[in-house]
């Protein structure tokens, strides 16, 4: 069974293609130094169609349409409010554009608009090197540094220097520990449960926050900040890691991006924090074959012990505490052995 490999690594190499869900233009050029908030290709949305009957508005019959009272043009663009039609006469009557957009058609007494839609752009998310372009899509990039990766993100990505704001990897986070001197630096600490922690990041221009977890509760609070935000371990009461809590708090100061996307294993795509380094490193593979020896972490499943060993990959399904029989491995734990299966497993790197 193929082991998804979850990455805490000092030094490493990542190449990661950066490519819009539509065709687009792509902005950057081959060889080009990006860092983690620089646009790598971009696409206009298409907008919305509004149709105004200019007839009726004007409480003209059907019988007796034409374009006589309408006083634009095809390709002209009017703002919300614009006279786009008006009779003469004492008594006069006007007819003003619902929605602000561009006329794209005049005929039958109507008038066709278009408004503007949001353009989707795709971010680099880590500072590297464009090494290749895919013609209207985007481009892949490559970079050396530590790498962290983690299982969930609200959707947001940022860059800013690196401060370690807990003594311990399971140090929780409060508002009352946020003050200006932490203006424009991305936060790591250990558990957070206060959600005027997010607010008050906010207020002091906080660029990210990498946590080691935080209550499920907050969820929707963190998906409405400007910033990224990172669980490193996941949700619940959960400290670093080791390897993790090491490597960050060993490059305090130093510049981080941080890519807080939604763990997605078809896309191949989750949250990560990167550390750009001078040294070459070499490339990290995202998959492996599950086999003795590994560590792994254990996702899900009443575990107090996140991490352990594999000490045997059973070759056919077996059954688990549920009375399942599933495909599943025998682990180490600190003082115990017990069966998990491979599906709650990922390989730490």
């Amino acid at each position: 069974m193929i082991a998804p490999v979850t990455h805490f690594l000092p030094l490493t190499k990542i190449r990661r293609a950066r490519l819009l869900p539509v065709s687009g233009r792509v902005v950057v050029r081959v060889g080009q130094k990006v860092s983690a908030v620089d646009v790598v290709a971009e696409s206009l949305g298409s907008g919305k169609h509004v149709i105004v009957d200019v007839w009726q508005a004007l409480g003209f019959s059907a019988t007796s349409r034409s374009e006589k009272w309408v006083g634009r043009k095809v390709g002209e663009t009017v703002q919300v409010g614009d006279v786009i039609a008006e009779t003469g006469g004492l008594f006069r009557k006007v007819v003003r554009a619902p929605v602000e957009g561009q006329i794209i058609a005049i005929g039958g007494g109507q008038v066709l608009l278009e408004t503007k839609g949001e353009g989707t752009a795709v971010l680099a998310g880590f500072s590297g090197v464009v090494e290749e372009l895919v013609p209207e899509r985007g481009a892949i990039i490559e970079g050396s540094g530590a790498l962290i990766q983690g299982v969930w993100g609200n959707q947001r990505i940022g860059m800013g220097t690196l401060q370690v704001v807990a003594s311990a990897p399971d140090e929780e986070l409060r508002a009352d520990r946020l003050d200006v001197s932490l203006r424009g630096a991305i936060l790591v600490c250990g558990y957070c449960a206060d959600a005027g922690v997010f607010a008050k990041a906010s207020d002091l221009q906080i660029r990210g926050l990498i946590l080691a977890s935080m209550a499920s509760s907050l969820i929707p609070a963190a998906r409405k900040v400007d910033y990224p935000i990172v669980l490193v371990e996941g949700f619940g009461n959960l400290p670093f890691n080791q390897v993790a809590y090491k490597i960050l708090s060993t490059n305090e100061k130093r510049e981080v991006a941080v890519n807080a996307a939604l763990w997605d294993i078809y896309q191949g795509e989750r949250p990560e924090i990167f550390i750009p380094l001078p040294a070459e490193g070499e490339m990290a593979a995202e998959t492996d074959e599950f086999h003795p020896g590994q560590i792994v972490r254990i996702q899900g499943g009443d575990f107090p012990e996140r991490t352990g060993r594999i000490v045997e990959v059973y070759p056919y399904p077996c059954p688990i505490s549920n009375g399942l029989k599933v495909l599943a491995a025998r682990v180490e734990l600190a003082d115990r052995e017990s069966v998990v299966p491979l599906a709650n497993l990922d390989v730490i790197e």
